[in-house]
């Protein structure tokens, strides 16, 4: 995730659950997709996350979000888990990393020096619950 760097290890864990993490449709997971706009690990071990898909149509909308928590409350040390679903801001495909654009083909150099940002942690683009 470009440079983003977790404040502990448990963090650490919890983006590694989110990699692996898919919409079926699409083969790149959901953390290099740009669809998590906010992750909180606090220290008792809760873990709050903001999350939208890529369409409010997206045929796994009702259960995307129930499967990553699903995964977040299986790792070791996470005493609970809640995946809030938002729509705003909608995703748009420079959320995306660039290595999830390199895997999808897109084109690097579409003139938005925005897009190699990913948004955990981005003022603006939200924060976890």
């Amino acid at each position: 995730m470009g440079g983003f760097v977790p404040e502990n290890p448990l963090e650490a864990q919890v983006i590694q659950a989110l990699r692996m993490c898919f919409d079926p449709e699409i083969p790149v997971n959901i953390y290099e997709m740009g669809l998590i706009y906010g992750l909180r690990v606090d220290a008792s071990g809760s873990v709050g996350i903001k999350m939208t898909l890529t369409s409010p149509n997206c045929p796994v909308a009702g259960s995307l979000p129930c499967q990553v928590e699903q995964k977040i409350k299986a790792i070791p040390g996470v005493t609970a888990a809640n995946v809030e679903l938002v729509w705003d801001p909608p995703w748009d495909p420079g959320r995306m990393s660039e290595a999830a654009r390199l895997t999808l083909g897109m084109d690097l150099d579409v003139g938005d020096p925005g897009l190699t940002q990913i948004n955990t942690r981005v003022p603006g683009r939200g924060t976890a619950p």
